[in-house]
Parts: C-alpha cells; sequence; structure tokens
C-alpha cells in the first residue's frame, strides 16, 4: 500500500497584524492545518507582542496577506518584487492610479491577489451583475450602486462597491470613470441616461452591505448581499493564498480564484 507523501503546509505571513482584520486573519491563519502563521508585523517601529520586522517576515513567507492601507500595499508591493518574492494576497481599498500601477508592475515579477472583497458570495454577487447590466439596455435602465460599512472604514465608495461599478461597466461596454456618479448635492439636474451612481453610508459597527438596483419605468431590480461576520472575508483570504501558492507572477482577483474568469 502506497504512502501518500506529507504536504508542508504554506507559510503564512501577516501585515498589519494588529488591526481588526489583521487580528481576524491570525486566527484564521492559525486553525488552519494547510497553513502555518510563521511572522506577523505590523507599521515600522512596532514591537513586543510577537512582532518582528517586515525584512524578518518577508524573508520567513511563502504568501503575505495584507488588509492594511493603499499606500503601506503599494509599498510592500514594490518591496516584495524587488527581492523576488513572496507572493501576496492584497484586501486593502480605497487605490489612487498611482499605488495601482506599482502593484501592477510588482505583479510582472511576484504573484499577487488583489480583491476589493474575499467573500464567496459577494464575487458571485459581481457575476450577477455584469450579466444583469449585459442584458438591461442602459438608455432605459438606471443603475445604482449602494454600499454600508461601520464608523470605522476610511475609503468611499468602498472597494467592493467599485467592483460592481466596474461590473455594470463592464455588461455595458462602458469606461466607469466615464459614467460613475460618486457624489450628489445641490440642484443636479435630471439624471443622464447611462449613469452609474453610487450611494454610501457610515455608521456603527455595520460590516458590509451591498446592493445594486436597476430601475426603470415601472419596474426595480435589485440584487444585494450582506456580510454577517469578517470571517467570511478571512476564510476568501485562506482561499487566495491557497491558490496563490507557486502560481506564476501575474495579478489575480478572487474570480480567478474561484474559476469564474475562465467561464467568462
Amino acid at each position: 500500500m502506497e504512502i501518500a507523501e506529507a504536504v508542508a503546509p504554506i507559510r503564512i505571513a501577516i501585515a498589519g497584524a494588529l488591526g481588526r482584520m489583521g487580528r481576524q486573519m491570525v486566527d484564521a491563519v492559525q486553525a488552519d492545518a494547510r497553513l502555518a502563521l510563521v511572522a506577523r508585523f505590523h507599521r515600522p517601529g512596532s514591537v513586543g507582542d510577537g512582532l518582528v520586522s517586515r525584512d524578518q517576515a518577508l524573508a520567513m513567507a511563502d504568501v503575505v496577506m495584507d488588509f492594511t492601507t493603499p499606500a503601506a500595499s503599494a509599498d510592500l508591493a514594490r518591496f516584495c518584487a524587488n527581492r523576488g518574492g513572496p507572493a501576496l494576497v492584497i484586501g486593502s481599498t480605497g487605490f489612487d492610479a498611482a499605488e495601482l500601477a506599482d502593484i501592477a508592475d510588482a505583479a510582472k515579477t511576484i504573484a499577487i491577489v488583489r480583491s476589493g472583497s474575499f467573500s464567496l458570495g459577494l464575487n458571485m454577487l459581481v457575476g450577477l451583475v455584469e450579466q444583469a447590466a449585459r442584458a438591461l439596455d442602459p438608455q432605459d435602465w438606471d443603475a445604482e450602486i449602494f454600499e454600508a460599512h461601520h464608523r470605522h472604514k476610511i475609503d468611499a465608495p468602498s472597494g467592493t462597491a467599485q467592483m460592481l461599478g466596474q461590473a455594470v461597466a463592464g455588461g455595458r461596454s462602458v469606461e466607469l470613470d466615464a459614467v460613475a456618479r460618486r457624489v450628489r448635492d445641490g440642484v443636479t439636474g435630471a439624471r443622464p441616461a447611462g449613469e452609474i451612481g453610487f450611494a454610501v453610508l457610515r455608521g456603527g459597527s455595520i460590516v458590509g452591505e451591498h446592493s445594486v438596483s436597476f430601475c426603470t419605468e415601472g419596474e426595480l431590480v435589485t440584487l444585494s448581499h450582506a456580510a454577517g461576520d469578517r470571517i467570511m472575508f478571512a476564510r476568501g483570504a485562506i482561499a487566495a493564498a491557497l491558490w496563490l501558492s507557486g502560481r506564476s507572477p501575474g495579478q489575480y482577483d478572487m474570480r480567478d480564484v474561484l474559476g469564474l474568469n475562465a467561464l467568462a
């Protein structure tokens, strides 16, 4: 009888380990036998509580999970690319164009999964929204994206809302920035055909709620998703790390991890 060869766990380092999502990721990784938590690090100068420096963490890891800030994530991507690894799972949101360009450039050297949301259900919603946007004529159907998060979230609209906006724009074969309306205030005039609107709520401890409404004369279609616990994001990030380990350089998203892009 053949004895199966033991598979070594994937070595994981957590960036921003003292943050809300960082702490959640630490617990999730430690609970998964397929992974080994080898290092935790936070911003420069953070010491104690078992933290190590960024250099030490990267030297020990196969994959780094990063839920920090756009600037910190872009800097980490540049640093990892310059040293030839490790791979990155990036869950930060609110990037500007320069930061996205830095991550795309780093992905020429290392493998990166970057997503505005690591929820399986939410990524399924993105696919459904794109299909609806493709089927419903933008001259007749207005598209509006609503998102709600806790009071501590620092960017708006959320990265997930931006993903949904991109899904609507992709279904309509337009550039999101050309048709997006992210703020309404004062006398805005009648809504132009084809506009993709965003509405934002911040308050309390809301984990995350997102919906996309398609509105026409006499009809309203709403597709939605609600997050009840951040553990779903941790589960998705773990799936991304397992998929990413040993992957060729490139920038991927959760639709790659779930095999949805192959079906597009």
